[in-house]
């Protein structure tokens, strides 16, 4: 859908700036000389009559192209506005937060065809990013970089092990832990369980999760990939291991792979505004309309 919407902004861009640039350059001039011979066989003075009236298309190609244009220079380049729809990444982001997708953070893109022209930046580790779906590219879904190019992951007991990747065969560092701490349990229900809350470390970034005691996890379900363990992935060359918050009720890159390069669209970096939606279950109001307004969750996203 934000596909659509990109390819709709660059046409209505083009169309109007077209349609000006076409009046510009050969109807405005044939209709001030039409005008103008009119104004000489009535005798009447022009800064008496003024300008010729603007065709209402022109008019309106007019009015609207530096805006639509300003749109879509903002929102294909800069920064790109998305609604969390899910509680795949809680605690860090809930649903009803609308955040600010940061586009330029890795690599400038064609709004059409998403091919990238310019090399800003690559995903870091605990980056939270924004991307398309890989078996369904017209979905956007957002999750944590986990696992960078050539990094060994594995997730067992319910924690990550990461071995980065290493050029060398010698003084290449060993499979370890991702560090965990125990935060608090009961803060966040999920079907009837308290979940308990993690601090987690993924490189740079220090950022809390949600485990649920009660479900374990199905390696069975998980992405196989050929010459690894079950729990065991090797991310290849150009892209990227994801994981969700929300550890136990996320669908990410254990159950269907990793993200490509193409497919990124940005790094979330603030919540612009938060709405609540819970309510009562005798509540008349439809479900999509929001009961309050979170302003403590407005600010930078880690």
């Amino acid at each position: 859908m934000a596909n659509y919407f990109s390819i709709f902004l660059v046409l209505l861009t083009v169309g109007s700036g077209l349609i000006w640039l076409a009046d510009a350059l050969w109807f405005a001039p044939k209709r001030k000389a039409r005008f103008a011979h009119i104004q000489s066989e009535n005798d009447v003075q022009a800064a008496a009559v003024g300008e010729p009236p603007l065709p209402y298309v022109v008019d309106t190609a007019q009015q609207i192209f530096p805006v639509i244009a300003f749109v879509l220079v903002l929102r294909s380049f800069l920064y790109e506005p998305f609604q969390i729809p899910s509680g795949s990444m809680m605690p860090t982001l809930l649903v009803g937060d609308f955040i600010l997708v940061e586009k330029f953070s890795y690599g400038l893109k064609d709004p059409v065809a998403r091919h990238k022209f310019i090399e800003t930046g690559t995903p870091q580790r605990g980056d939270i990013v924004v991307f398309k779906y890989p078996k369904q590219p017209n979905l956007d879904y957002i999750k944590r970089v986990v696992g960078l190019p050539g990094d060994t992951v594995v997730y067992k007991n319910k924690q990550i092990f990461i071995k980065p990747a290493c050029d060398g065969q010698t003084n290449c560092p060993p499979l370890a832990p991702v560090s965990q701490q125990f935060v608090q349990r009961g803060e966040w229900i999920q079907n009837g369980v308290p979940l308990m809350r993690f601090s987690e470390q993924l490189g740079e970034v220090n950022h809390d999760l949600l485990r649920n005691p009660d479900r374990i996890s199905n390696a069975a379900l998980y992405f196989p990939q050929r010459g690894t363990q079950s729990n065991e992935w090797i991310v290849p060359e150009g892209e990227y291991f994801v994981m969700g918050d929300n550890r136990d009720n996320s669908e990410d890159s254990r159950y269907w792979g990793f993200v490509p390069d193409d497919n990124l669209v940005g790094k979330a970096v603030a919540i612009w505004i938060s709405f609540e939606f819970e309510r009562g279950a005798d509540s008349w109001l439809p479900s999509w309309v929001p009961t309050g307004v979170r302003f403590n969750r407005i600010g930078g996203i880690e």
